[in-house]
């Protein structure tokens, strides 16, 4: 497997606007839905170039994802995109009945996801919105780990996905490591680094501190696997369970609440088919608070120490479950 480097960082939600404009320009039915914080999650590049195919709807999220599905219905694709609390937590009802139970082709953008949005709060950090849309039935979920895949992720999930998707991604800039050719597939993970003494499984941003934390490990003579589940749902339980065979313990590690988020996806397929020793990194049913996305990372442990701590810990500790 080869080492991957940082880039340069660039945010996430910047690679969002871009995958959904240049899907834009693919598909004529392709629509945008806004509300008021456009640029903020960076649809104003398609509401610039498509100004006649974008409705800016105000707050009112629930009506936007009634507006979504009238579209959807009537043969549009619809884009709609806000803050992950409101996109995911205060439209969950319309989502559910309009979206999901109708089984229409709506993608939904989670922007500012995770406690790294910083200074504007609990209020503002989506920490809950995996565990509510996985558990929706029809609902695809995505988290892409890098700007450079969350714009495959939109182009894939405009332009080859029925039925509704979730896509997470977040405000600050993080390293770009990814490369534009890779393969990537829905519902399929990434080995991104080998390893048989035990398994990170990352999703979104924390896959590259993930990636970190293998590389300080093997110099200590813990050879980790990396494995970067960006689809949460459909999870890739061919991968999860070939870790667990052959490694025998797995970390998951989220930008998210651990109840229910993540590593409870992957902890269902493990305690069905094959059980092994886990342990997790994410928010421990905290709310979050004010401050600097970096110090909140390193407040509530969201770092690669964190991983690389528990990761040592499960791997010593593994031996006595076998």
């Amino acid at each position: 497997m080869m080492h991957f480097e940082n880039r340069g960082n660039k945010a996430t939600r910047l690679g969002f606007g871009e995958g959904v404009l240049e899907a834009a320009r693919r598909d004529s039915r392709v629509v945008g839905i806004g509300a008021d914080i456009t640029g903020s999650v960076s649809m104003d590049l398609f509401a610039k170039a498509f100004p006649e195919r974008f409705f800016s709807l105000g707050i009112a999220e629930q009506n936007c994802m009634g507006v979504a599905t009238g579209l959807a219905l009537s043969g549009k694709v619809p884009v709609f995109s806000t803050y992950g609390v409101f996109a995911a937590l205060r439209t969950t009802d319309q989502i559910r009945i309009s979206v999901c139970y109708n089984n229409v082709h709506v993608v939904i953008g989670g922007a500012h996801a995770g406690i790294s949005v910083g200074p504007d709060g609990a209020t503002h950090q989506a920490l809950e919105d995996i565990a509510i849309m996985r558990v929706l039935p029809n609902m695809t979920v995505l988290s892409p780990c890098d700007a450079t895949q969350t714009i495959i992720a939109v182009q894939r999930a405009i332009g080859n996905m029925k039925g509704p998707v979730y896509i997470r991604f977040g405000r600050e800039p993080v390293p770009e490591f990814t490369h534009e050719h890779q393969e990537f597939q829905i519902g399929k993970g990434q080995q991104l680094k080998d390893g048989n003494d035990i398994s990170i499984l990352a999703t979104g941003h924390m896959v590259w501190e993930a990636l970190q934390a293998a590389y300080q490990l093997q110099q200590e003579g813990i050879h980790a696997r990396v494995i970067n589940i960006h689809t949460i749902k459909p999870i890739d339980e061919e991968i999860i369970l070939q870790a667990a065979h052959e490694t025998k313990a797995i970390i998951t590690v989220e930008e998210h609440q651990i109840m229910g988020g993540f590593g409870s996806a992957v902890a269902e397929v493990i305690v069905k088919n094959h059980p092994v020793p886990m342990d997790f990194v994410g928010i421990n049913d905290s709310f979050g608070e004010s401050g600097k996305p970096d110090e909140l990372m390193k407040l509530y442990g969201l770092t690669r120490e964190t991983i690389m701590t528990k990761t040592q810990s499960l791997f010593y500790k593994k031996e006595t479950f076998i």
